[in-house]
C-alpha cells in the first residue's frame, strides 16, 4: 500500500463544535496510528453559508489543541477549474435538470413513491420546451450496475442501489456552486488522500462517491466511518441545531474538548494525562488497538 494520506475537510460555517472535533481526531489518529500524513482542506464552496474569519479560526482551533497539517492547506475555492474539468470528462454522463426541489418531491408523490427526495429522471431525456436549467445531475445506472458494494473498516460490508436509493444526483447546483459528492471526489484524488475517516452521517455519500471515482478512472481510498455526536433530543450536532464551539479560547481544551471526544470513541488512554502533548502520546496507541 502506498503512503498513508489522511484529512480532515471542514466547512468555514462558524466554529468547531464537539461532533467537528469527533472527526477531526478520528481521522487525525488513524493518519497517525498509520504513521503516515494528516491533510487539512477547507471546504469552503458554499459561498452563501461561509463566516468570515471561520476558516482561520477552525485552524487555530486545531492548532492549540496539538492537530497541524503535514501539509500547505488547501480551500476548495481556488480548485474550481479542477470540478469544472471533471463535469467535461464525463461528457454525456451528465444533463441539464430544470426541476426544483418541490417538483422533485411532487412527481415522486404522483407516482406513488414513499421518498420525496429521490430523484424520479424528469429532465434525464431532455428539458421540456421553455424552462431552463437549474442543475446538472449524474446519470446513474440501473440494475446489477447501480448496486455498488464497499468495506467499511469500522462497519463492515455496505450496499447502496443508486437507482432505486438515490436516482441521478446533482454534481453542479441551482444556486451555481459545485456539489460535494463531486468536489470531495476530485480534491481527495488530487491530494492522494489513501484513507477516508468521517463521521457515518456521510456514509449514505460513499457508493456515490465511488461510482464517481470509477467514472473518472480515479482510485478507492479506504473508508472508516465513525459514530456522530448527537444533542440530547437525539439530533446530530451541527450549526443548525444549535452545536456550540468546544473552544472558546479561555477553557481548558484537555479537560474541555480532547478528553470528552476520546471518551466519546471508545479510546481508553493509559498513563499520566495532564498535558495536551501527553493526551496525544496516549491517544495514539489507543486508537490503534481500538480501531485498526
Amino acid at each position: 500500500m502506498s503512503e498513508y494520506r489522511g484529512r480532515f475537510a471542514p466547512s468555514p460555517t462558524g466554529p468547531l463544535h464537539m461532533g467537528s472535533l469527533v472527526a477531526a481526531m478520528a481521522s487525525y489518529l488513524d493518519a497517525k496510528a498509520h504513521h503516515g500524513r494528516w491533510l487539512v482542506r477547507i471546504e469552503d464552496l458554499d459561498f452563501d453559508r461561509n463566516v468570515a474569519g471561520a476558516d482561520q479560526e477552525i485552524i487555530a482551533s486545531l492548532s492549540r489543541c496539538g492537530m497541524q497539517s503535514d501539509e500547505a492547506i488547501v480551500w476548495q475555492s481556488q480548485r474550481q477549474h479542477l470540478y469544472e474539468a471533471a463535469l467535461k470528462q464525463l461528457g454525456e454522463m451528465v444533463f441539464p435538470c430544470a426541476c426544483s426541489r418541490k417538483e422533485i418531491a411532487d412527481s415522486r408523490v404522483r407516482a406513488g413513491l414513499q421518498d420525496s427526495q429521490i430523484y424520479p429522471g424528469n429532465c434525464r431525456h431532455g428539458i421540456s420546451d421553455g424552462r431552463l436549467a437549474r442543475s446538472f445531475r449524474l446519470r446513474v445506472p440501473e440494475g446489477a450496475a447501480a448496486c455498488i458494494q464497499f468495506h467499511d473498516r469500522l462497519l463492515g460490508m455496505q450496499q447502496q442501489d443508486l437507482s432505486t436509493e438515490v436516482g441521478d444526483f446533482v454534481l453542479k447546483r441551482a444556486d451555481g456552486f459545485w456539489a460535494y459528492q463531486l468536489t470531495v471526489v476530485i480534491d481527495d484524488a488530487a491530494q492522494g488522500i489513501t484513507d477516508i475517516v468521517r463521521g457515518e452521517d456521510l456514509l449514505d455519500s460513499t457508493a456515490r462517491q465511488l461510482f464517481l471515482q470509477d467514472l473518472l478512472s480515479l482510485p478507492h481510498p479506504r473508508y472508516l466511518h465513525v459514530p456522530v455526536v448527537v444533542n440530547e433530543v437525539g439530533e446530530k450536532l451541527s450549526k443548525q441545531t444549535g452545536a456550540v464551539a468546544f473552544d472558546r479560547g479561555d477553557n481548558d481544551l484537555l479537560r474541555d474538548a480532547l478528553l470528552p471526544a476520546a471518551q466519546f470513541l471508545q479510546l481508553h488512554l493509559e498513563g499520566e494525562i495532564e498535558t495536551i502533548e501527553q493526551f496525544w502520546k496516549s491517544a495514539v496507541p489507543a486508537w490503534a488497538r481500538r480501531y485498526l
